[in-house]
């Protein structure tokens, strides 16, 4: 009898999926860890591979308004958002800079916003350069860490996980006048910290080991962040956006840092680290000491996503292979290919203005709540990526139990079943228009040649053993 959908056709449970989410909170499940069994998926105390996608946006922690609005966040509607798109993770921002002047994105209507609340506590003496309190690097703003805290409490309990980002990278580096709006600046703090100290006016040393004190301050910040959400089960790291590539021996430290503060705690979390900005390599992010990495589009991770070998879980994240981008091809290869892909999503616009058609974002979006569906109907335990059973080249399969397979760019696929025996059940799923064929029958032992009844290209086929 098959280990997967043993009772249920693929069909089946996608016309019921396609009606519900299938979303449902449970407690005492315990934090994320790599899978054993299949470690290009992180499990929980429950055992089975947990497969992430989802959608996150720049504004989801820290509000940003320009001088036009003061509409903040509505983040109760975004998760309510989250969960109709039947999605299950985003990345949670941070933004180290007092504004985000999106003259740097090269926006058509560009606009500067302000960025708030902080980590640090605005309490003066004196004015920091945007004409508010200077911040003391020494004392934490309390407004913050319940916002954090209360924001991955309702995240976790509509059954969504959160990778906490730590520090940001991209802003420092791309913004307008990014340094005179960064608390590490001199004029913004009580504690007479430069984070330029060898001043060439790009302050990038803030995210390397060059300064001790810098460090410490940041060291402490990271631990008031684990000792805020230790207690949560939903909860990943990450150490940073797109820093630079001369940040690696930083977020190196910081990744142990994690895993050395948590070892004392009664809760361990997953630590991710994320594509340097620019000119890192992937290499980097491989060698590294996290257990979760998002790469650039080096080795093909846009068109023709490497399979994932288990060496690290990888969230093909569109933000690092795209900026915004992405399309729904995208989203079923990387599926396919043992990865965990998540969108850059404009959402309301409200960040970056001119980054929003329906034309190809509602597809992506689509695609990557359907492909939640399907992992969360069979057992990616057991499912690993095996392109040459295919001539699409894009399957996950349990050897002589269930093929799931992408037809990208075509209306047929062979599959090698030469050395298989047995009676197998084929469905057809089209995940544009969300069709579903009726099940048909085929024996093993010989190549199979299938055709889409839909006659449409980029359709999803699913081969799975049925009872002697």
């Amino acid at each position: 009898m098959s280990r997967i959908l043993t009772f249920l056709s693929i069909s089946t449970i996608l016309i019921v999926l396609s009606c519900k989410s299938t979303e449902q909170t449970e407690v005492n499940r315990g934090p994320l860890h790599v899978s054993a069994e299949n470690p290009r998926y992180f499990t929980d105390n429950r055992g089975k591979a947990i497969y992430l996608t989802g959608a996150h946006t720049w504004n989801n922690l820290v509000d940003m308004v320009n001088d036009d609005s003061v509409k903040l966040f509505d983040y109760p509607g975004y998760l309510s958002w989250m969960k109709h798109h039947n999605y299950n993770f985003f990345r949670l921002w941070a933004w180290e800079l007092l504004n985000w002047d999106t003259r740097g994105n090269n926006e058509k209507d560009a606009q500067v916003l302000r960025v708030f609340p902080h980590p640090w506590a605005r309490t003066g003496p004196g004015n920091a350069l945007d004409g508010k309190l200077r911040f003391n690097l020494e004392d934490y703003d309390d407004y913050y860490f319940e916002r954090l805290k209360t924001r991955v409490r309702m995240a976790g309990d509509s059954g969504i996980y959160v990778s906490v980002m730590l520090f940001e990278g991209w802003g420092l580096q791309f913004s307008p006048n990014a340094y005179a709006n960064h608390p590490f600046h001199p004029g913004n703090n009580v504690n007479g910290i430069d984070g330029d100290a060898d001043g060439d006016g790009s302050a990038v040393d803030i995210h390397t080991l060059a300064d001790e004190k810098i460090l410490r301050i940041q060291e402490n910040y990271v631990k008031k962040v684990i000792e805020t959400l230790n207690e949560f089960d939903f909860v990943l790291y990450e150490i940073a956006n797109e820093c630079q590539p001369s940040s690696t021996e930083w977020q190196y430290h910081m990744i142990k840092l994690i895993k050395n503060y948590e070892k004392q705690l009664p809760k361990q979390h997953p630590v991710g680290m994320t594509f340097q900005y620019k000119g890192g390599s992937n290499q980097a992010l491989f060698d590294s000491p996290a257990d979760w990495i998002s790469p650039n589009p080096d080795g093909g991770y846009r068109d023709d996503p490497p399979a994932g070998d288990g060496t690290k879980v990888i969230v093909a994240d569109t933000d690092h292979l795209w900026g915004i981008g992405g399309n729904s091809n995208w989203a079923w290869k990387s599926f396919i290919r043992g990865l965990n892909p998540i969108f850059m999503d404009p959402y309301d616009r409200s960040v970056l203005t001119g980054s929003y058609d329906d034309a190809w974002v509602e597809p992506l979006r689509k695609s990557l709540r359907f492909t939640r569906m399907i992992a969360d109907s069979i057992d990616l335990t057991s499912m690993v990526p095996k392109s040459t059973l295919v001539s699409t080249e894009f399957c996950l399969a349990d050897i002589g139990e269930s093929y799931l397979v992408f037809l990208p760019d075509t209306v047929s696929v062979s599959v090698n079943l030469q050395e298989i025996q047995g009676t197998y059940e084929s469905s057809w799923f089209d995940p544009i228009n969300g069709d579903i064929s009726q099940p048909e029958l085929h024996e093993g032992g010989e190549i199979l040649d299938l055709r889409s009844p839909f006659n449409t290209e980029n359709n999803i086929v699913y081969l799975r053993r049925v009872e002697d």
